[in-house]
Order: structure tokens, then sequence, then C-alpha cells
């Protein structure tokens, strides 16, 4: 799923998105991970994410989200799983929708992100006190920009 490959989103997180979720017509478009209808997996999950390259492409295109797979990312995982091996798409038997998440991650330390953004970013825990804001959303698409594909 394009939406996955340059923010990282979880599949439920890119299922779970709404019109209200999808801003594009701003001068960053981005996505923002809500409890809209649902629980996030933690607090560091509510998050911001800029969009660019494809992601922003494919959301143009579905500037609603995906309302067939709102209540149902392990449907949305498993069309897209059968999509990708038939294919031929995947590097190994071993890879997977999420494996686009570790791959944005990949692109994102192999370019010297730092951490905190990086988990800003990817909605994980920081293993220090977080201080300050963190980055701008400007500050993030930047950063983005450069590993988007």
């Amino acid at each position: 799923m394009k939406v996955m490959v340059n923010t990282g989103a979880r599949p439920s997180e890119v299922a779970a998105l709404t019109s209200e979720c999808i801003r594009l017509d701003c001068a960053v478009p981005h996505i923002s991970i809500e409890a809209v209808g649902r629980q996030l997996k933690s607090p560091n999950a509510r998050r911001v994410i800029p969009l660019t390259g494809v992601s922003l492409e494919a959301l143009r295109g579905f500037p609603d989200g995906f309302p067939r797979y709102r209540g149902s990312s392990a449907g949305l995982s498993a069309v897209v799983n059968k999509f990708l091996r038939g294919n031929g798409l995947c590097e190994t038997p071993d890879h997977t929708l999420y494996s686009l998440r570790h791959g944005f991650e990949d692109r994102l330390l192999a370019a010297g992100v730092d951490e905190r953004i990086r988990r800003d970013l990817l909605g994980h825990a920081l293993k220090r006190e977080r201080y300050g804001s963190g980055a701008t959303l400007e500050h993030m698409h930047e950063l983005v920009s450069k590993v988007a594909l």
C-alpha cells in the first residue's frame, strides 16, 4: 500500500483514515493518526505525519481514505499480502505489507534522521523523557522528502 511507503503508518492506521484525518489542502500535506472511532495502539501512536512522494499521490486519489477496510485492517493486510506475493513483489518469503513500515524506518536511519524524529514519525516510545514539542511538521516534511519514493 503506497500510503505506508513514505509514512511508516501501520496498516490499521491507514485503514482507519477518514477525510478528516487526511489533510491535502494545506502548506504541508499530512495525515493525522487519531483515536477516531477506535483505540490507538499506544499514547505515542497519536501523531501527524507529512505526506510525500507516492504516499501523497495515493491519498490524492483517495481523499476519503479506504472505507472498505476501515473496520478490518486484517482484511486489508490479507488482500495486499496476497497481491504482493502473487506478483513477485516480496524480496523474501518473510516480507509482508508491514515490511513497508520497516523499510521506511531503514531509509530514515540511513539518511541520518535523529532517533527522536524517527520515533515520533513511527509512533514509537522514546527510551528517555520527551522534552519540548519535537520537530515541526515542516521540518519532518523536509527530512521525509529526502528519503521519499
